[in-house]
């Protein structure tokens, strides 16, 4: 009886985990809006923005929404790194491309970098999410501004899903939408990247 109560607990308290990789450029603010989706899922305050540094390696986060976890992998964004990425393509059940929306002398790289990414196989049928960060400061590029430069690489992406986002990891502002599309699109994707059930 035990053994088919035991059984009956772990089914009903199992978790789909997800993992998703955080990627961009050194200075686009992955690690800080990794540390504001852990401060508004998880009700602990991450690392202030003032104590965090670049990224060397990684930088690893988990929330749970409903009965799903999704654990999020902040690589580091400088240009010798980037050779680190595909190691986690084929885990990944989602990409979250973060863009400093300030930086327009850098965006050409942003995209061949972004571009790069799309072209590995790996990737494949993964949902996209591009975060066009720092939407606080008066400088930020518009949306439709980014969108603009990236628009070939997402008609190539087909029937992927992929979306344009506005955020600001500093404030917050957009983040919890950001994450709760993502979440609906790892869902929808489960039969193309299965998630690992806990």
């Amino acid at each position: 009886m035990y053994t088919l109560l035991s059984g009956l607990y772990k089914y009903l308290t199992r978790q789909e985990e997800y993992y998703v990789i955080i990627l961009g450029l050194d200075n686009a603010g992955k690690t800080t809006l990794l540390e504001r989706i852990k401060t508004i899922y998880t009700g602990v305050r991450g690392l202030s923005p003032d104590k965090i540094g670049p990224t060397v390696g990684l930088n690893i986060g988990k929330i749970d929404i409903d009965r799903s976890r999704i654990k999020f992998w902040d690589l580091g964004g400088q240009r010798e790194l980037h050779s680190i990425w595909e190691r986690y393509y084929p885990e990944s059940h989602g990409i979250i491309f973060v863009i400093d929306a300030t930086d327009r002398e850098r965006l050409e790289e942003c995209r061949k970098t972004f571009e790069n990414i799309m072209k590995q196989d790996e990737v494949e049928g993964v949902p996209v999410l591009m975060l066009a960060n720092k939407q606080d400061l008066p400088v930020a590029m518009a949306v439709e501004e980014i969108k603009e430069v990236f628009n070939k690489i997402a008609y190539g992406l087909g029937a992927r899903d992929s979306k344009v986002l506005p955020v600001s990891a500093l404030a917050g502002d957009g983040v919890r939408d950001a994450v709760e599309w993502l979440h609906t699109r790892l869902q929808y994707n489960r039969d193309n990247r299965p998630p690992v059930i806990e």
